[in-house]
């Protein structure tokens, strides 16, 4: 009788490990998603009456948390910058017109999530991300004496629940810098016809 609980024992064990084998085969992994490039080449270009466009970041990233911009597939750094390579244009003769980012930051909250027995069913939100973007543009004589300015800020928050996968996850933090770049745009735009109306072509 030893034998046999021995060896049923032992059944039961390779049954178990080929049962973990076998779920194990049966999850696959995420696929690589492509999410797509911020770009502004669709919009009209703001034709400025400058010799040239100088474009410069006052920003410092941390790199460290709470911010967590520099881990996104778009910062909006970069979104900002390419910004002001696909919407400003010089076609003057003299003038520099600088394009100066102060602002593009991204920061991570812990939120708050039940663990309890009514946590488990609830689908709930971990994490809070906030952004903000802020960038001046500024028109200087060949002399160097600021002769124009129009600024903007925009800041956009979203959260994103428990369950996010990292794919989910990416297109979150990419919808966050979309988001806050829109309202940016409508932003300086206006700034820009009202106070920089003498420099646009």
């Amino acid at each position: 009788m030893v034998g046999i609980g021995k060896r049923f024992r032992c059944a039961a064990a390779a049954l178990s490990a080929a049962s973990v084998l076998l779920l194990g085969a049966c999850e696959t992994p995420l696929p690589v998603q492509k999410l797509p490039e911020l770009t502004y080449g669709h919009l009209q270009a703001f034709r400025l009456d400058v010799a040239k466009i100088e474009v410069d970041s006052a920003y410092q990233p941390s790199m460290r948390p709470p911010d967590v911009e520099h881990l996104f597939p778009t910062p909006p750094e970069r979104a900002l910058r390419q910004w002001a390579s696909d919407r400003l244009r010089a076609e003057g003769r003299a003038g520099t017109a600088r394009f100066v980012i102060t602002e593009a930051r991204v920061t991570e909250k812990k939120l708050t999530v039940d663990k309890g027995f009514a946590g488990i069913f609830k689908k709930q939100q971990s994490e809070r991300y906030d952004a903000a973007v802020e960038a001046s543009l500024e028109i200087f004589d060949d002399r160097g004496f600021r002769r124009a300015f129009a600024g903007a800020r925009a800041t956009r928050s979203r959260t994103l629940g428990e369950d996010a996968n990292v794919n989910e996850r990416e297109r979150v933090w990419l919808e966050i810098v979309e988001e806050g770049m829109e309202l940016f745009d409508a932003e300086i735009e206006k700034n820009i016809r009202q106070h920089m109306g003498g420099y646009l072509l």
